[in-house]
């Protein structure tokens, strides 16, 4: 059974649940209003550890690799997304929800942890437009699908961005155990309590992204992954050894307009 439009939550346009708590975050929230709302579904957090040295060789040097007990880690998160507006604008049918698929690491700069993504790849041709030219993220295009099997989630993506590498993947995952908020210091909260984006554009430009949304609730996940050339496609190469694997059933969040960084 599809997952593509089914059971989609319909967030009032002057309120949304992503600023219900904001008492955990590590610094405050911008001042300005934030620009767009997304609600995140069955997100699989797949984490393998990697050199820093590979990673260092493709982010910004103005960007400090994040370590979690002097390792870095590469993560391959596939999810699914609805709710995706403007402020103060309804959701619209054709771009608020789709499937989307993160390669990612873990970055810092000014004292402010974050993420920075090797690609992203997203089966709405014109929210990878968007996203492109807005926040400068190397968005693709891509055939993709989500569908629920066997009490977890059958997902599958092909990239067809016309010029960009070939990168797939396809899996199945489920929850393993009883959901949980990660604890500060722990890997967990690591991995997915970051509040800004990082991303640079085509002449080096460096740019943060803030957003904001509640705790994870998270749990331990299974999956069975038969087709993952996603890092490889940015670059990296994965270890031989099994991913470390978590699970969330949904997040909402709010993201502010991207700051342009000094040089």
């Amino acid at each position: 059974m599809s997952l593509q439009g089914r059971g989609l939550p319909r967030p009032e346009y002057g309120m949304n649940p992503a600023l219900a708590k904001t008492s955990h975050r590590p610094w405050p929230m911008p001042s300005s209003p934030w620009v767009m709302a997304q609600c995140w579904h069955d997100l699989l957090f797949a984490h393998w550890p990697c050199a820093a040295a590979e990673l260092r060789a493709l982010v910004p040097p103005a960007l400090e690799i994040d370590l979690y007990e002097k390792q870095a880690w590469l993560g391959v998160i596939p999810f699914r997304m609805s709710g995706v507006r403007l402020r103060a604008t309804p959701p619209l049918p054709w771009l608020s929800g789709f499937t989307e698929l993160n390669v990612r690491s873990y970055v810092v700069k000014d004292g402010k942890p974050g993420v920075w993504f090797f690609s992203l790849d997203a089966a709405n041709p014109i929210a990878v437009a968007i996203a492109r030219a807005w926040f400068s993220l190397p968005y693709f295009r891509a055939r993709m699908s989500c569908e629920l099997y066997d009490n977890g989630i059958l997902y599958s993506s092909e990239r067809t961005h016309r010029g960009a590498p070939a990168a797939s993947l396809r899996c199945s995952y489920r929850p393993a155990g009883p959901a949980f908020e990660p604890q500060p210091g722990s890997f967990e909260h690591f991995l997915t309590e970051r509040y800004c984006l990082y991303a640079a554009d085509l002449r080096g430009q460096l740019f943060r992204g803030e957003i904001q949304h509640p705790p994870w609730s998270l749990q331990f996940a299974e999956a069975e992954i038969t087709s993952n050339t996603m890092a490889q496609a940015a670059g990296l190469a994965l270890p031989s050894a099994k991913p470390l694997l978590h699970f969330s059933k949904l997040q909402q969040m709010v993201a502010w307009s991207p700051e342009r960084l000094p040089s």
